[in-house]
């Protein structure tokens, strides 16, 4: 008789279950059971594996890092040694975190299940700690956890979405609140970022395949990336949503300036998911904002890009005619509290593609600030909106910006409202007749 385990997610933490199966080897049986308490022990341990990879700081890599990591002389074993020490250090920081999120967002069942993925991959990277690095058969096992670690929290962004969401809808939003849940879910979202791309890496350069799409990669990395050519990828992905929606969408007029050579493309080392992902946000937004603002004109007005490379920048501006926004708008708009499109609902099919849970900027301005560089909007009320992402020019600047759970962070959490030092106005005039004189 052999005792199997499998693992049943429940809103807490998965608990274990006990499947008997027909394999006729004491061996294995044994195996299991010590399988099994460590995976019982692991379970009731996760508060003191995370506050023991809490007290370290991460160690952010620079592009030329990551891209040394990739080379021709990679090596398994040191990426292996190196991630199982650093992703339990920022898994176990951002859960740290957690903690200090509302009581009632925490009770909601997309933080509980949310939690449980976390201290799952916890549980497994932590396992490799103890490893043979020389062991091909472990450096094998790792890759593969890997994969399921990263499989697991494919829907981290809209399940901590829906939590918010849920949690919004129930309770309301104070000021004090929507500071530390922006605070917070910058900071989360940026620390998965930056695992996901510690995982990708990894198994992308470690799994005995190259992409044949994309030869030249290192990982998700192009060493090359041709900036306008993922402009163009990013436009036309956007102009089809758009065309589905609105049966029209504006064209794109794209202008380069290479400051090392005028005639000479643009080309930077980055990762082109990235750069995609933050270019397809802003032209969605730039084409709802178009066709809905010129929806009775003959001509919609063309999207402008400008790209520009200095020395120390790679520069990206894309301007729009849609009407833009108020200043006192600009800020919300990449606040996770707060969303122009309507709440997403599973079973409404005729809420608009180009919207959803309003996360798509602020996402993306994590995406441009990853790696040092930022997002930003710049409007005319009635006119237009121009977006501008800054990117590192040189790899050895491009280096990963991690949070830390420290005593900095933790005052954030501990901020209470305080009035204001400058004056409010009121929204009526004084009246000031009765100091008023004659002359």
């Amino acid at each position: 008789m052999h005792i199997g385990v499998t693992v049943s997610p429940l809103p807490s933490l998965p608990c274990v279950m006990f499947v008997p199966c027909f394999v006729p080897c004491a061996g294995r049986l044994f195996w299991c059971n010590d399988k099994l308490n460590r995976i019982r022990a692991s379970k009731l341990n996760i508060p003191k594996q995370v506050d023991r990879f809490s007290k370290y700081s991460p160690s952010p890599l620079s592009m030329k890092q990551f891209i040394d990591f990739g080379s021709a002389n990679a090596c398994e074993k040191t990426s292996f040694m190196f991630l199982r020490q650093e992703l339990p250090v920022r898994l176990a920081n951002i859960m740290k975190e957690i903690d200090f999120l509302p009581d009632k967002l925490l009770s909601t069942p997309s933080l509980k299940l949310l939690h449980s993925w976390y201290a799952q991959s916890l549980i497994e990277l932590v396992d490799f700690l103890e490893k043979d690095p020389d062991d091909k058969n472990i450096l094998t096992k790792f890759t593969e956890t890997l994969i399921n670690v990263r499989n697991r929290h494919n829907n981290v962004v809209p399940t901590m979405a829906q939590g918010v969401l849920e949690y919004k809808e129930a309770f309301g939003v104070d000021p004090v609140t929507n500071q530390n849940v922006q605070y917070f879910l910058d900071r989360f979202y940026m620390s998965r970022i930056s695992t996901r791309m510690l995982m990708n890496q990894h198994t992308l350069i470690f799994d005995g395949s190259t992409n044949p799409a994309h030869p030249k990669h290192i990982g998700s990395i192009d060493p090359n990336c041709d900036v306008v050519e993922v402009v163009k990828d990013a436009y036309e992905s956007a102009k089809m949503l758009c065309d589905q929606y609105y049966l029209t969408s504006p064209e794109v007029e794209i202008k380069q300036v290479n400051f090392e050579g005028p005639s000479d493309p643009i080309h930077i080392v980055y990762v082109p998911s990235h750069l995609y992902h933050m270019l397809f946000e802003l032209f969605k937004n730039a084409m709802r904002a178009t066709v809905e603002t010129h929806e009775t004109s003959l001509h919609l007005p063309p999207i402008k890009v400008r790209v520009s490379l200095g020395g120390e920048d790679l520069t990206i501006k894309m301007s729009d005619r849609g009407g833009g926004v108020p200043l006192r708008k600009i800020e919300r708009l990449f606040s996770y509290m707060y969303s122009t499109a309507p709440s997403p609902v599973a079973e409404n099919t005729r809420n608009a593609p180009l919207a959803g849970f309003g996360y798509g900027l602020p996402i993306s301005r994590l995406y441009a600030k990853y790696f040092q560089g930022d997002l930003q909007l710049y409007s005319m009320e009635g006119y237009g909106t121009s977006a501008v992402i800054y990117l590192k020019a040189l790899s050895t600047e491009s280096i990963e910006r991690l949070p830390v759970f420290n005593k900095s962070a933790l005052r954030h959490y501990q901020t209470s409202t305080e009035a204001d030092d400058w004056c409010i106005p009121s929204s009526e005039p004084k009246i000031l007749g009765k100091y008023e004189y004659s002359v």
